[in-house]
């Protein structure tokens, strides 16, 4: 699989549909709790990494208040902006039509 990566951000490749240009940072959509997840476990990593290579005592039950903290937090930062896109995305959908608003309760947005 070879892509033509070009210097303004555009790729040109077997799995662009019908051999359109697509922007290389358009592919996946920034999701903030899996930051806050990543940063939690470099967390934990370096506060056992400096126990283990003797710079400081870290004690055993630290693991837990922390882990569940984080993953407390980056459920609910994942909930608000799951909220705040799908809401967006109804929004839009509505204004681009003349019909009705599209309803925003439920799984999928519905006409």
């Amino acid at each position: 699989m070879v892509h033509e990566i070009r210097t303004d951000g555009y790729r040109r490749g077997p799995d662009s549909p019908d051999g359109t240009t697509q922007r290389l940072w358009d592919r996946h959509r920034f999701q903030p709790g899996r930051l806050i997840v990543g940063l939690v476990a470099l967390i934990l990593t370096t506060l056992y990494g400096g126990d283990a290579g003797g710079w400081w005592s870290t004690p055993g039950w630290v693991v837990i208040p922390v882990l569940a903290a984080g993953l407390g937090i980056a459920g609910s930062i994942a909930l608000a902006v799951y909220s705040v896109r799908r809401r967006r995305s109804a929004i839009s959908a509505s204004s681009e039509t003349t019909e009705a608003p599209a309803r925003i309760s439920g799984r999928k947005a519905m006409r």
